[in-house]
């Protein structure tokens, strides 16, 4: 039988489990006092699920939660976890309905058939997901969940950040959910450990903060990947960038220049970095070191590397600067960096100015300018003693091209800058802008008015190596479109 207990249990006949291949990862679930009725069965790799879809709930009351409670435990009392484990997502989505439905059959539950449709969802999305976070990640249209503790819950949707009316039972169900997610790639939070980076299985990014340091409850932030990874196409349709800046992105990409893409926090840096990519020969070998695997990167050769916080001894770390250096000793003809936020810019500047061309990173800065300062600042930070023109000279020497990428303050994304490092001049790198935004104003709506506009510069400092692989017609044609329109 499916239930523990026989023919005692909500259960079903035990010949349909038998009938699916086992495919679900072994589920330990403890009671849900223990763990605030959120420790069941780890949930399904996302991208196997079928999303339930989505629609926004009205806020619900005590009793809701009370009844949930009850359904819960006995729910756990009658289910056969070993079995459950042996099952697809689907399937076991399945029982678990057909068992909640017996349970509030036998129980007398008054409920709604929308309301009882809602305590199915939420308490599969409790044995099998996330729990409440479920239907905030099957929406495509959002890009940043932000839980502040159990009773509070943001959204961003198009640029603009509003509240949800998704909530927790308690923090000790959203610590739970948070351990869960952790825990999937090898990682923990509780209070001895209670900051910790991790991804969801599409690549989403998720930061947990938890008591003692959280004081209003554990606090969960997730960036949200799409399922349709953006092109450059794309990113011309929403007007981030022209079509001559994107062939023009295309080419810094394909000649294998070394690139660095600046920006602020949630201004597209990573997605920009995705788009960037495909344009990578597909015979190359590229390795990728980032914090939290992010990168979605579609050539065949590709070694994906990812740093490891301190275990509860604080130790076996492994930082970004350790997987760089391993890096060079992997023959690999590309390194891209997540991001670069310390004195790994270092090893990731000798890096490019060694045979790797056509490397590339991210860091966070406001302008092409100040890149190049948060650069220099990053190697004083690791300690190094080398003179200020020094510093300089290696930045000028590595660094080929720097994107800019901003979240303006409608909401809307753009390029902002398309920069050439082209040397030095005494102590001073010199730059020169390909192309830039200008902004004209706003219409009634409140959007931001603007254009890229060419600043006319008709040989890029990397005119030699677009020649060299045969890229050059296309360059000077890209510039001369550029400066017409």
């Amino acid at each position: 039988m499916f239930g523990k207990r026989g023919n005692e249990g909500f259960g079903k006949s035990g010949a349909k489990i038998a009938a699916v291949p086992p495919s679900m990862p072994t589920a330990v679930m403890e009671h849900p006092a223990a763990t605030g009725l959120s420790e069941p069965a780890a949930p399904a790799p996302r991208l196997q699920q079928s999303a339930p879809p989505a629609r926004r709930r009205s806020p619900r009351a005590e009793d809701y939660y009370d009844t949930k409670s009850q359904v819960f435990s006995a729910l756990i009392d009658t289910i056969d976890l070993s079995q459950l484990a042996k099952l697809d997502n689907e399937s076991a989505r399945e029982e678990i309905r057909d068992i909640v439905n017996d349970i509030i059959t036998i129980k007398n539950f008054a409920m709604s058939i929308a309301e009882q449709e809602e305590l199915l969802d939420d308490i599969c999305n409790d044995v099998l997901g996330y729990g409440p976070l479920e239907p905030l990640l099957a929406r495509d249209d959002i890009a940043d969940i932000m839980v502040n503790g159990a009773g509070q819950t943001f959204i961003e949707v198009g640029g603009k950040v509003e509240e949800s009316d998704v909530r927790f039972r308690d923090n000790s169900q959203l610590l739970s959910i948070c351990q869960r997610i952790v825990s999937q790639v090898g990682r923990r939070v509780d209070e001895s450990s209670p900051i910790c980076d991790a991804r969801l299985p599409d690549g989403s990014r998720v930061n947990v903060i938890a008591p003692p340091l959280a004081i209003d409850g554990t606090a969960l932030t997730i960036r949200k990947f799409k399922k349709d990874k953006l092109t450059l196409e794309q990113l011309v349709r929403f007007g981030s960038i022209t079509p001559e800046g994107a062939v023009l992105l295309q080419i810094i990409g394909r000649v294998r220049c070394n690139i660095v893409i600046s920006g602020g926090t949630g201004s597209g840096k990573t997605t920009l970095l995705n788009c960037l990519t495909r344009y990578i020969d597909s015979d190359e070998r590229i390795i990728t070191c980032e914090d939290s695997a992010e990168l979605q990167l579609q050539q065949p050769h590709v070694v994906r590397l990812e740093t490891r916080p301190p275990n509860i001894e604080g130790e076996g770390e492994i930082t970004m600067r350790d997987l760089i250096k391993n890096c060079l000793r992997m023959r690999p003809e590309r390194i891209i960096v997540g991001e670069v936020r310390g004195p790994e810019v270092f090893d990731l500047l000798q890096a490019m100015n060694t045979g790797h061309d056509g490397s590339m990173g991210t860091i966070h800065a406001n302008t092409p300018r100040e890149c190049l300062s948060r650069m220099e600042s990053m190697i004083a930070m690791g300690g190094y003693t080398l003179p200020a023109k020094t510093v300089r000279e290696i930045i000028a020497g590595s660094v080929d091209v720097i994107i800019q990428a901003s979240r303006l303050r409608d909401g809307s994304r753009r390029i902002t800058h398309i920069t050439e490092v082209t040397g030095m001049e005494g102590d001073v790198i010199v730059t020169q802008d390909l192309m830039r935004y200008e902004i004209d104003g706003e219409d009634a709506n409140g959007r931001i008015i603007g254009r890229h506009v060419s600043t006319g510069i008709g040989r890029p400092h990397f005119w030699d190596r677009a020649r060299y692989f045969n890229e050059d017609k296309r360059l000077a044609a890209t510039l001369d479109a550029m400066e017409k329109n």
